[in-house]
């Protein structure tokens, strides 16, 4: 059997993951918890990860591997409750997309609780850290 092939894409900031603000995300790098994800799921999924602080690569990615790949884990970071670019990409493509936030926004500032992504993904993930991330891969397995 082929293994899946799933990608996450992560947003602005999600590379200061393990520096930045750690009382909400945590001491671990998001490069660190990856390698580990990938031994773990390395038998069962082709794997990669892609992050971008620009809108329009993370669009421009969203298109490449929308229609080739079988899931997309999504932390649109701040875009997420910005971008209606970002939600019209996410509506255009094929591959089904889990939205996943390593805080939980609902427990944070006002502006965070509206989502633009969430109402055209397949789900959403949110506040279980960087463990988020392995619940989404789960879904799709």
């Amino acid at each position: 059997m082929a293994k899946k092939k799933i990608i996450i894409i992560n947003g602005p900031n999600i590379n200061l993951i393990g520096v930045r603000e750690p009382s909400i995300y945590g001491d671990t790098s998001f490069t660190d918890f990856f390698d580990d994800i990938k031994d773990v799921y390395g038998d069962e999924v082709q794997l990669s990860a892609f992050q971008s602080n620009i809108e329009g690569e993370l669009i421009d990615k969203l298109q490449e591997v929308g229609f080739s790949y079988d899931g997309i884990i999504l932390n649109a970071g701040g875009y997420t409750h910005t971008s209606v670019a970002i939600r019209d990409a996410v509506a255009a493509i094929k591959t089904p997309v889990i939205e996943v936030h390593i805080s939980n926004p609902y427990s944070r500032e006002e502006f965070r609780h509206t989502s633009l992504i969430s109402g055209v993904s397949k789900g959403i993930i949110a506040g279980f850290g960087l463990e988020s991330y392995a619940l989404a891969l789960d879904s799709f397995l």
